[in-house]
């Protein structure tokens, strides 16, 4: 019951309410030119902005976790490691928001610490060299910091089930380390890597505050939400309603791939 109370009041009511909201007019009834809108500009190049970012930084910090986590967690390494990975990525995947923002400021931005010293000691200018913290290059740089530690947190009990049985039968009937991985690991650990990716993309998407703490005028479709809602720009809640759908369809798509994925990768663990 607590978890049902649970979920009603904080997952299907506010859902709902979105829902309802997106197809009501400003005065009373009901309308689709809220829906409508999000098919033109500028609605439409937001939600492919926040899927170009999602995109990137899910593969980056997929393909990136996967070989960090690999090599801490395989035979042979140092139990300390594992330990301080997994510490470290379990703070790191929820350090988010505002603070991860402004600590990227005071890291890369305009008078940042090693935007400085590379200016002034190594004579390096970063703007010179086409990037800035502020574009969606600078966000996404971001967005890795939590994507990677999250790829390691879920794709570590996969690694973990690649068992060392598979390896030693491998062995024993004449397989190489890139046979077992070709033919045994890889096609074992496909489906959780799928999935870990898929939820990054999600995470990624998702993501409104680190964002907007450094640049409040990305084209992101959370930042559109945030100032439609609140008014900075138009006072338009029934507008960004209907953006929120248009997001749940997004992860609900994410959803029907990942959830057959996941089910495939849990008979691995059995």
């Amino acid at each position: 019951m607590p978890f049902f109370a649970y979920t009603l009041l904080f997952l299907f009511l506010p859902a709902a309410s979105v829902l309802i909201g997106a197809f009501q007019k400003d005065t009373s009834g009901y309308t689709l030119d809220n829906v409508r809108a999000l098919f033109h500009h500028p609605y439409i190049d937001a939600y492919w902005g926040s899927v170009k970012l999602s995109l990137v930084t899910a593969a980056l910090g997929g393909v990136v976790g996967l070989f960090i986590a690999y090599a801490a967690l395989r035979e042979g390494t140092p139990k300390w490691i594992r330990g301080a990975l997994t510490t470290f990525s379990g703070v790191a995947a929820n350090f988010g928001g505002i603070p991860l923002a402004f600590a990227f400021i005071a890291t890369l931005g305009p008078l940042g610490v090693l935007t400085v010293f590379l200016k002034n000691q190594l004579h390096l200018d970063i703007a010179a060299h086409g990037f800035s913290l502020f574009s969606m290059t600078g966000i996404g740089l971001a967005y890795l910091y939590f994507q990677l530690p999250l790829m390691i947190l879920v794709i570590a009990p996969a690694i973990d089930g690649v068992r060392k049985e598979w390896r030693e039968a491998s062995a024993n009937l004449g397989a190489s380390q890139l046979q077992f991985w070709r033919y045994v690991g890889v096609p074992v650990l496909m489906p959780s890597i799928l999935g870990a990716i898929i939820l990054l993309f999600g995470n990624a998407f998702a993501a409104y505050a680190t964002a907007y703490g450094i640049n409040s005028g990305a084209n992101l479709i959370t930042i559109f939400i945030g100032s439609y809602y609140s008014g900075n720009v138009l006072n338009n809640p029934h507008l960004a309603q209907a953006m929120a759908f248009g997001m749940f369809i997004v992860l609900g798509l994410m959803m029907l791939i990942y959830i057959p994925l996941q089910r495939r990768a849990a008979r691995w663990a059995k």
